[in-house]
């Protein structure tokens, strides 16, 4: 099968790294591995710029699975099926279990309905579980799902706006990319500390972001041609906002420059997804993994290296039966990541 222009790319080895690189910093900072010290320091900001680019790498697919698809209630079907599906398996089964454990009903209910409905931040924890770790939320990595699914809503009223715009497009891209920015930077000011934090990270506040992948899918074309450009002056601009805060409000533009040249450069795909299209399904279950091996106690038993050597077979062997067994028999035939993984496989 040929893949479409949009499908000839390496997204799906951005999403990889970009979940491996969330694994990294979770596995170091669970397990109290140097805690507050510059390897868990480093990593944090790590994870941070890979929630970013995810959030570059879905304005760009989703966006591509809006355009392609027949109305919106065939792109909300598509939205359902990718992300739904493995999202509540992984918030069913530790409620199963900490209900096998406590018999605690009202509590594991009061989890159940924050976290089924994306409002983890409700009812983080679970009765019974993870009560001594280091940190005890049962998957402190889902508080972007709920970003991404306010993003999957605003969608088709953000590329309604830019068809109307025509060829100024990139007018409405800016207009979005400012307003975010100005909510990240004001709302801190705009309430008390904890809770204007909290709300800059969520949207618009991350609209930036999203905005700078509509960008890349509208302008595959250019981004293709100068791949080399992007790819410098993503990677000093990023720089530069990592070294001067005042300036990472270009951080979202950074990140796009450096996505396109990695996802568009010439040569070849690499082919992370020739058997299965794993990074969504390792994003989402690589926290209650560690916690249990952390509850278990066996940092302590094997060491760290072994403990994380375990900890990442487990996480990418468990990537994978969610793939296989949950999340591509719930994708359609003529599913776009279906497609994808299956041509690589082949």
């Amino acid at each position: 099968m040929t893949p479409k222009p949009f499908e000839q790319n390496r997204f799906d080895l951005i999403r990889l790294l970009l979940a491996a690189s969330v694994f990294a910093y979770h596995a170091a900072a669970l397990s109290a591995f140097a805690p507050g010290g510059p390897l868990e320091t480093g990593l944090a900001h790590l994870a941070e710029l890979s929630i970013q680019g995810f959030f570059i790498v879905s304005g760009a697919l989703v966006a591509g699975s809006l355009a392609r698809s027949a109305s919106l209630p065939d792109y909300a079907g598509k939205r359902v099926r990718r992300l739904y599906p493995a999202y509540a398996l992984v918030i069913l089964v530790p409620a199963a279990i900490s209900f096998a454990l406590t018999r605690d009903g009202p509590g594991v209910l009061r989890y159940l309905a924050a976290n089924l409905s994306f409002l983890n931040f409700l009812e983080p924890n679970l009765p019974g579980l993870f009560a001594h770790n280091r940190f005890t939320e049962v998957n402190g990595a889902l508080w972007t799902l709920k970003i991404e699914v306010m993003f999957y809503i605003t969608l088709p009223l953000i590329l309604l706006v830019l068809k109307a715009l025509r060829g100024a497009w990139w007018v409405g891209i800016l207009a979005i990319y400012v307003a975010a920015e100005a909510w990240a930077a004001l709302m801190p000011g705009l309430a008390d500390a904890h809770l204007g934090q909290a709300l800059a990270r969520q949207l618009p506040g991350q609209m930036a972001f999203f905005a700078m992948g509509i960008a890349i899918w509208k302008s595959e074309a250019h981004l293709r041609r100068r791949w080399r450009a992007l790819g410098l002056s993503g990677a000093l601009l990023l720089a530069a906002t990592l070294m001067h805060p005042a300036l990472e409000p270009l951080r979202a533009l950074a990140l796009a420059g450096l996505i396109s040249a990695i996802a568009f450069a010439p040569g070849p795909a690499l082919n992370a997804a020739r058997f299965g299209d794993i990074s969504y399904g390792l994003y989402i279950i690589h926290f209650p993994v560690l916690q249990v091996l952390l509850a278990a106690g066996l940092l302590a038993t094997l060491g760290a290296p072994a403990f994380f050597a375990l900890a990442a077979g487990l996480v990418i062997a468990a990537s994978f039966a969610l793939w296989h067994l949950i999340e591509k028999p719930a994708l359609r035939p003529s599913s776009h990541y279906r497609k994808v993984a299956e041509s690589k496989s082949s």
